[in-house]
């Protein structure tokens, strides 16, 4: 979810960097979230199954829950031996995420050739456990198989290129989502070379995800809208082009805005992400302002503030 700032006096200024960083606070929220590792023949092939598990995942405001790809895994580090990759997925309860990630696994990942589907949360007590495979086993019609290994166990199911290996259960945690970062910059291509800076700079961070379209997102909200309808609007206060007819909140100069939300496993990950991005992003030129998105701590109880991010 992206956030829109406080209706209060503007905030001080800060400097990093020869950036202008404003004193204020990102706020997020509480969500569960879940690890896939997905596995196969290739790294190219299991990252084509989880882009497309990520596909349609940006925000919850209107999608089943937020996804990303957060890193590859070596093949001497996964369940069967072959190369892989991770994705992090994120939504409001366990059984949102457990629908997310069934459907999402079986229309993205069983179908997708030489793959195989793992807990990437392996020892999570059972009772925070979802079931995936245990769901995607009926495609089987009847030929499916189980075969457990230690307390895992596994379902394989006949596919035409062989058989589909998927984890019953897959584990989950309470995490966090809504950490955030404003770049504001003189143009377009300054902003979007800052933010590009910030992403890469938040993806080496691990147990992070960044939801929305190469983590960037140039359509940040606010709670509400004039059309009753809708749930979330065009965050006018950081839009250019509406300086004049707003109450904005960019300084002078500013022609384009890009917001970067960050989700993470836990709320120091989250931080760390923002530090990251915030200190990669500052070292860029022709920003006009970094700052970062809250409803005034209304939202939810996880506020990072820039100012402890320098």
């Amino acid at each position: 979810m992206t956030a829109a700032t406080d209706t209060a006096a503007p905030p001080a200024l800060l400097n990093l960097n020869g950036t202008p960083v404003a004193d204020t606070f990102a706020e997020a929220f509480p969500i569960t979230a879940t690890r896939l590792v997905i596995t196969a023949a290739s790294e190219a092939w299991a990252r084509t199954a989880a882009s497309e598990t990520c596909g349609f995942a940006t925000s919850v405001i209107a999608c089943d829950c937020e996804a990303a790809l957060e890193r590859a895994i070596p093949a001497d580090e996964t369940p069967d031996g072959r190369p892989g990759v991770s994705v992090l997925l994120f939504a409001f309860s366990r059984d949102a995420l457990q629908k997310a990630a069934t459907e999402r696994v079986g229309q993205c990942v069983l179908t997708c050739p030489t793959t195989a589907c793992f807990d990437g949360l392996p020892g999570t007590p059972r009772d925070k456990q979802i079931s995936v495979g245990g769901q995607l086993r009926f495609f089987g019609d009847g030929f499916q198989a189980s075969k457990k290994l230690g307390t895992r166990r596994f379902w394989r199911i006949p596919v035409m290129d062989g058989e589909f290996v998927c984890e019953d259960r897959i584990g989950t945690i309470k995490g966090v989502a809504g950490g955030n970062l404003l770049i504001c910059a003189v143009d377009q291509t300054q902003a979007l070379l800052a933010a590009e800076a910030a992403a890469t700079a938040m993806r080496g961070v691990a147990d992070v995800a960044l939801p929305f379209p190469g983590g960037i997102v140039r359509a940040g909200s606010k709670i509400g809208s004039r059309y009753k309808k809708l749930k979330a609007s065009t965050n006018d206060t950081y839009c250019p082009t509406l300086m004049a007819q707003t109450q904005s909140e960019l300084p002078p100069g500013t022609g384009a805005v890009y917001e970067l939300v960050i989700d993470g496993l836990s709320a120091d990950v989250v931080r760390a992400a923002m530090r990251a991005g915030l200190h990669a992003a500052s070292r860029c030129s022709g920003l006009t302002l970094i700052t970062a998105g809250n409803y005034g701590g209304k939202l939810g109880p996880h506020h990072f503030y820039l100012r402890e991010l320098l």
